[in-house]
C-alpha cells in the first residue's frame, strides 16, 4: 500500500510538539496508531518503520519525544555521545509529560478524518516502548505494541520514579510484548516483573521472545538481527490486524 508523509505541529503546554505522520495514500479511514520513538527521536532507522507500518493500513503519528528540550527536528545520532544526550532528555523530561503528550496525540488521531476514533493504537521502541504501554492507560487505547520497553520493571522513565506497573489495571486494551533474551536493559527478572504486574492485573497480554540483544529492530546498529526483527513484525502486524479487526496488507 503506498502511503503519503507530512508533519504537523501540536501545542503541548506552550512547547510546540512536531509530529511526523505517514498513513495510506488511497483515501479512506484507517485505525490510528501513536508511534514513539527511541532515545534518538525521529532518524532514519525510526521513520523506516513508521512508514513501513503506514503501509499496512494505518495512520501513523510520531511525535518527537523530547519537544521540550530539544529544537524541533532535532535527530539524535545514535552513536556514543547520542545515548549521553538521549538518555540525559529522557531524565529531564517529566513523566506528567510524557502522559500529557499522549493525551495530546491521540486527541488528534481521533480528530483526523482518516482516523476510524474507536480504533487507537500504539507502539514504541525501547523507552519507547514503556510509553507506548503508558500510553495504553488511556481508555480509548485498543492495542499496544511494546518492543523492548526499558524502565517499566523498575520505574525509570523520567524524572521521578513512574508508577507504569501500578496502574496496569487502567489499561482496557491488548498488549503484545516484544523482547530480545539477551537484552541487558530488560533482563528476565524484569520480564518476569511486568509479566507478573500485567497478569496481576487482568491485562490481556502476548509476549514474544527472540535470541537476540537490545534495539534488535533496529535496522542501523551493530544489535540489529534482521532474522528477529522479520519474525517480529509479521507478529505485531498480525497482532494489530487480530485487534482492529481489519486483514493484513502483505
Amino acid at each position: 500500500m503506498q502511503i503519503t508523509k507530512r508533519n504537523v505541529e501540536l501545542r503541548v503546554d506552550d512547547s510546540l510538539m512536531r509530529m511526523y505522520i505517514a498513513a495510506p495514500k488511497l483515501a479512506g479511514q484507517y485505525p490510528g496508531i501513536l508511534f514513539y520513538s527511541d532515545i534518538y527521536q525521529l532518524g532514519g532507522a525510526i521513520a523506516r518503520l513508521v512508514d513501513r507500518l503506514a503501509g499496512y493500513g494505518y495512520v501513523v503519528a510520531a511525535p518527537e519525544i523530547f519537544h521540550r528540550l530539544e529544537p524541533v527536528g532535532t535527530v539524535i545520532e545514535p552513536d556514543d555521545l547520542g545515548r549521553m544526550r538521549g538518555n540525559d532528555a529522557a531524565r529531564r523530561t517529566a513523566i506528567a509529560d510524557y502522559d500529557a503528550d499522549a493525551r495530546a496525540a491521540i486527541d488528534w488521531l481521533k480528530q483526523d478524518s482518516a482516523v476510524l476514533p474507536e480504533k487507537i493504537g500504539t507502539m514504541g521502541f525501547c523507552i519507547g516502548g514503556h510509553l507506548a504501554l503508558r500510553a495504553a492507560l488511556q481508555s480509548e487505547v485498543k492495542a499496544a505494541v511494546c518492543c523492548y520497553p526499558t524502565g517499566v520493571h523498575n520505574g525509570k522513565l523520567g524524572q521521578g520514579i513512574a508508577d507504569t506497573l501500578q496502574r496496569l489495571n487502567e489499561i482496557s486494551g491488548d498488549v503484545l510484548l516484544v523482547f530480545g533474551t539477551l537484552d541487558t536493559h530488560v533482563p528476565e527478572e524484569g520480564r518476569q516483573a511486568i509479566d507478573q504486574a500485567l497478569t496481576h492485573a487482568g491485562v490481556a497480554y502476548r509476549k514474544l521472545l527472540y535470541e537476540a540483544e537490545h534495539t534488535f529492530m533496529r535496522d542501523d546498529g551493530y544489535r540489529y538481527d534482521s532474522a528477529a526483527a522479520d519474525a517480529a513484525w509479521a507478529e505485531l502486524t498480525a497482532f494489530l490486524a487480530q485487534v482492529f479487526g481489519k486483514q493484513a496488507v502483505n
